[in-house]
């Protein structure tokens, strides 16, 4: 019978727990327990308890212990010092792949860091605002019947004054219109001058740094003005600029604070700020229809909010949906709908017209991001590939390691390592090359100088060197897994007999993706160009030859116009509101004579020479008659489009009846023109009208006859110069302002064309590897064929056979997905397009074939070439 009131000694327990192994820790505790059972009942409860302690001790002895923590992860610092030892050693000793695999992921890494830093600076967007993530902005959508809506990053100031009135659970909310401007005059100085008017409580609402003046009362009186520090130096150098008077449009501005300019990463930026009630007060002088407070009048205006801590987003856009609906007459066709966009999601938010700054848009940064990651999966194929490919020079090192206690945990992180320090290598010399590609990338268009720097925090470089060791990890995880699975036995007795090398079909799969993803990026690019090239070429349906627009920077048109007549090369001169068919565009709402039909109405301002100097077609009716200033509007020109909206039928039957702009202007049709291109390609050609206001022109457009067009450019700025001291010529070609407007298909050229480049080079590379590799190790089978009469051409022939293989199946994936891509998706919305042709398809296969026949036959012949006498010996 066993007395259970009788255990050995606890310290002893604990003792033969913390020395003893955990794998014989029960065991031996077990039979311990049998002889102290045993012992209680023959030698009685001391001794046996004496006896258990003995035991105890006597079983320390070297294999129970486990080991030392300390020893353990001295262990583990020296098997990591021998993989890297190794890993070097290995990387030493096949250096020509070794050089593929690191020049691949350097050059494809470069590209990385080049998005990684520019992801970086746009989400650092905005940030340096207190609670900037309780700032909001209020957004429209403009439906127009069941069409999609287009979205506006501005609003009316009636939705700027209801949100601040009548939405609870908002801290404060402040109201922008954009853009004053004036000359400013400073004693004797005067200055170009351009600023938003702001309320009362912009500074309530965003964080810029006030360094004079108070917050609460710098923006309440009207005609005040507060100045940036730089612009306060600019007009009041060494001066105090604090209650100067600064004379802009026959009025006195009182400077009543001096704020920070706005960092480089606020999306918002200015250099001065004129107060609101300035605003209303013009005004309400000016109009006396208030359409400055129409509720669809939201081109220029923009409201920020920002949310008291315990109130949701949700809640607010509640309430602004409500006020939609309450400003929204069941007879409108058009429909505005509020919405809200947080402050930091502005640079990197949805794409959306009138921005007050910069944005660059969720979509070009997803498409960024993409190809840069097509990039890196491509670099990381070169490595897997090569890697598995010179897997049967390195199974019996495997099997060797195996056989003196290796385990397949520690062959998979030798390898592993062995990629890593390959990352880490390319990591160095991408980071040289990102500083080669930095200036070339924001050079792309001066959008990107204006929102980005590149630039980077030191804390950058940690990100960098992680990034560069998850890669190094993702591009050895198969290689290495493979080599970790190596039986020791079969690879030491046959190597070539593993079934390792069944996983052939794996590296071809990763070369069919490579030189998918190649092709994609050439047809991308040729059709990019293609496009381009189409809208640069494009009939708009009038002539923009030889003609300089120039603007008038608030000078009088009329003494403009008669300072540039004196130049003979200028044949003729006409006066418009802004450049038709470069973006811009400016609308108002027209209805039938009766008021019962309404539609939105595209414009411009313009005087009688307009339309012959442009060439547009009249089909009915006459010009507008000749007049210097229109006192009273009476009459409009407009496009066939606008006949049916309004069922004016036929261009001669519309002459002389009636067309509402706004509450005040009935206009009677004066004449049709034949439907040209107002607005850029991707739109459809909408209802569009000539209004006869020369008195609002801002542009000034120059026929010019010259057979040295740089030569009277230069007569024309110098003209203007003498003419203007204070503002700067700002003249280009028509020509030149399309082009501009089609910037976007020529930095999608240059970006993807770029990325073709890097990712050809890549696959080139990879494929010279694998070149090298096959040459290597059918050398002794090309020299027996050699010996029995093959040709040098067969033999180039019988080897390259199987990558040409390769490449086609990749032509014929590439082709229709890329096809699919632009015709589909990223030229759906386009309302006027070139046609995808076979060359875009074709060039980019033809290349490919080129580049890989050459890589692979250079090998192949070199191999060819060779002694099979001294071949055979030598194997």
């Amino acid at each position: 019978m066993k007395n259970n009131s009788v255990h050995p000694p606890k310290w002893a327990n604990r003792f033969l727990e913390w020395y003893c192994k955990p794998e014989l820790f029960e065991d031996l505790q077990g039979d311990l327990y049998e002889y102290f059972e045993r012992n209680i009942e023959t030698k009685g409860r001391r001794r046996a308890r004496l006896n258990y302690t003995l035991d105890v001790i006597k079983f320390f002895k070297p294999y129970t212990v486990k080991k030392l923590e300390i020893l353990g992860q001295l262990t583990q610092f020296i098997m990591f010092k021998n993989y890297f030892k190794t890993s070097i050693r290995s990387i030493g000793r096949n250096k020509l792949f070794s050089a593929i695999n690191v020049l691949g992921l350097a050059i494809s890494m470069s590209v990385c860091l080049l998005m990684i830093t520019m992801f970086s600076e746009v989400k650092n967007y905005d940030r340096f605002h207190a609670d900037y993530d309780r700032i909001h902005r209020v957004t429209n959508a403009q439906k127009y019947l069941e069409n999609e809506p287009n979205l506006f990053a501005s609003t009316s100031v009636l939705a700027g004054r209801r949100l601040k009135a009548e939405v609870p659970g908002i801290e404060a909310a402040t109201i922008i219109t954009r853009s004053f401007r004036a000359d400013a005059k400073v004693g004797d100085n005067t200055f170009p001058f351009n600023a938003p008017w702001v309320d009362n409580d912009f500074f309530k609402v965003f964080s810029f740094n006030l360094l004079r003046g108070d917050a609460n009362e710098a923006l309440a009186e009207p005609y005040s003005v507060v100045l940036t520090d730089e612009t306060a130096e600019k007009f009041f150098p060494d001066q105090d600029p604090m209650d100067q008077t600064i004379l802009m449009n026959d009025q006195n501005y009182r400077v009543t604070g001096v704020v920070e300019k706005p960092p480089f990463n606020s999306h918002f930026k200015f250099s001065a700020l004129i107060s609101y009630t300035t605003y209303e007060q013009e005004e309400r002088k000016r109009e006396e229809n208030d359409w400055w407070l129409n509720w669809h009048n939201m081109w220029s205006n923009y409201a920020y909010f920002k949310l008291d801590e315990n109130t949701s987003i949700d809640q607010v856009q509640a309430r602004l949906t409500s006020i939609a609906d309450d400003e929204t007459s069941p007879q409108d066709q058009t429909k505005i709908i509020l919405g809200t966009q947080p402050l930091t999601n502005i640079m990197s938010g949805p794409d959306m017209s009138n921005q007050i700054g910069e944005s660059i848009g969720n979509q070009a940064l997803w498409i960024l991001g993409v190809l840069a990651f097509v990039v890196i999966l491509s670099a990381a194929f070169n490595y897997t590939n090569l890697s598995i490919a010179r897997s049967l020079r390195r199974a019996k090192e495997v099997g060797v390691r195996k056989v003196v206690g290796a385990t397949k945990k520690q062959v998979f992180t030798q390898f592993t390592i062995e990629a890593c320090i390959i990352s880490v290598c390319s990591l160095i010399i991408a980071y040289l090359l990102f500083f080669v590609l930095k200036p070339l990338f924001l050079n792309l268009s001066p959008e990107m100088q204006r929102s980005l720097k590149l630039e980077h925090e030191p804390i950058m470089l940690v990100y960098f060197l992680l990034f560069a060791i998850g890669v190094g990890i993702s591009a050895g995880f198969i290689p290495s897994l493979f080599l970790s699975k190596l039986r020791a036995i079969q690879v030491l007795k046959d190597a070539s007999s593993t079934r390792l090398f069944s996983k052939i079909n794996l590296r071809k799969v990763l070369i069919v993706v490579q030189f998918t993803l190649s092709l994609a990026f050439i047809i991308s690019a040729s059709i990019a160009n293609r496009q381009f090239k189409y809208a640069l070429n494009f009939d708009l349906g009038f002539d923009t030859e030889n003609v300089l627009n120039v603007s008038l920077a608030g000078n009088d048109p009329y003494l403009t116009k008669a300072i540039f007549e004196q130049i003979p090369e200028i044949t003729d001169i006409s006066l418009s509101s802004h450049v038709l068919s470069t973006g811009s565009r400016y609308a108002n709402r027209a209805k039938s004579e009766d008021g019962l039909d309404s539609a939105t109405v595209y414009l411009s301002q313009i005087d009688h020479k307009y339309i012959p100097l442009m060439g547009h077609q009249l089909l009915a009716g006459t010009n507008f008659v000749k007049k210097d200033k229109v006192e009273k509007e009476e009459t409009v020109i407009v496009n066939e489009t606008i006949l049916n909206k309004f069922k004016l039928g036929t261009p001669e039957e519309a002459i002389g009846k009636v067309l509402k702009f706004g509450p005040e202007s009935s206009l009677i049709v004066q004449g049709v023109v034949k439907n040209f291109h107002y607005a850029t390609l991707d739109s459809e050609i909408e209802c569009f009208a000539f209004r006869h206001q020369p008195q609002n022109a801002e542009i000034l457009n120059l026929k010019i006859m010259s057979d040295n067009i740089l030569n009277t450019r230069q007569k024309i700025e110098a003209a203007w110069l003498e003419f203007d001291d204070v503002h700067e010529f700002r003249g280009s070609f028509y020509d030149e302002r399309i082009e501009a407007a089609y910037s976007e298909f020529e930095v999608m050229f240059t970006i993807v064309g770029f990325l073709a480049f890097i990712t050809i080079t890549i696959s080139a590379l990879g494929l010279l590897g694998m070149g090298v590799y096959t040459a290597e190790t059918r050398l002794k089978e090309i020299s027996i064929r050699k010996v029995l009469g093959a040709s040098e051409g067969s033999l180039i022939t019988l080897l390259s056979r199987g990558f040409m293989w390769l490449l086609l199946i990749a032509s014929l994936i590439a082709i229709p997905s890329t096809y699919y891509l632009f015709d589909s998706v990223l030229l759906s919305d386009q309302a006027h397009r070139a046609d995808i042709g076979a060359l875009e398809l074709l060039l980019g296969v033809i290349v490919i074939f080129v580049i890989g026949f050459m890589t692979i036959g250079s090998q192949t012949w070199k191999a060819a070439k060779s002694n099979p006498a001294q071949t055979l010996r030598t194997e």
